[in-house]
């Protein structure tokens, strides 16, 4: 793990996405409170957590279980003048401490897999107040019958890994609406995250060249990067909007 926050720590985003998606998705929550009080889980250092404060007059908790992450959001809050409208938690989001019912939103861009879609479905469901909306991003198939490579690429790193198709199956049977799903398009994967990606495993083969241990895991970060580059046509993120009945 201290691999892998030295190679994520300097990053504008730690997964893809992008603030184009965050506002898209957030314009389609029609029916929320002037002031929603939203749960932001596995923010990392929070770009979507300040765009989303920027959005709404309400209050963001924004969890996650690395506190340098959480000090690099405190800090930009303060530039941004957004620091009153956010606190930080650093708490797993497979163990989360918050009662019933607290919260309008949930909000968990990139991060479900550590949980599990459908677990963290599951989990966070009683947080939520009546008719609230809870909105991930997911890893997810977009076409059936993938090529083997990428097939066996994905069962080796995520093998929870669905087509949209069943994930919206999963939303159902436990009980939420569909509010929308969409696909978050490929600038959200370079612009934020792979490209600065490379410029930062780039600087660390020069910091790093006698560590087997990392090498190792920037090679890994590479072949991400090349299966995306080569194989982006069949997965993707993909955003899933639901609410509680």
């Amino acid at each position: 793990m201290d691999i892998f926050f030295e190679i994520y720590k300097d990053l504008p985003r730690q997964g893809p996405g992008n603030n184009e998606s965050t506002r898209k998705v957030f314009s389609l929550l029609t029916d929320l409170s002037p002031n929603p009080s939203i749960l932001d889980v596995g923010c990392g250092t929070g770009m979507q957590t300040i765009e989303l404060a920027k959005l709404t007059d309400g209050n963001i908790t924004a969890v996650d279980n690395h506190q340098p992450y959480l000090e690099q959001l405190k800090s930009q809050l303060l530039v941004e003048g957004l620091a009153e409208k956010v606190v930080t938690v650093n708490a797993s989001m497979l163990s989360l401490k918050f009662e019933a019912k607290s919260f309008d939103v949930i909000w968990s861009e990139g991060a479900i897999y550590i949980i599990g879609f459908e677990k963290g479905l599951q989990t966070w469901q009683p947080f939520l107040k009546a008719k609230g909306y809870l909105v991930v991003s997911e890893i997810s198939w977009l076409k059936s019958n993938p090529p083997t490579e990428v097939q066996e690429y994905w069962q080796a790193n995520y093998p929870n890994i669905q087509t949209i198709e069943s994930n919206l199956r999963i939303v159902e049977d436990l009980g939420y609406r569909k509010v929308g799903h969409f696909v978050l398009p490929a600038s959200g994967w370079w612009d934020s995250y792979y490209t600065p990606l490379e410029e930062r495993i780039r600087f660390l083969r020069e910091q790093y060249k006698d560590s087997e241990a990392m090498n190792k895991e920037l090679d890994n970060s590479l072949l991400e990067i090349e299966f995306y580059r080569k194989y982006s046509d069949w997965y993707g993120y993909v955003f899933y909007l639901m609410q509680v009945l």
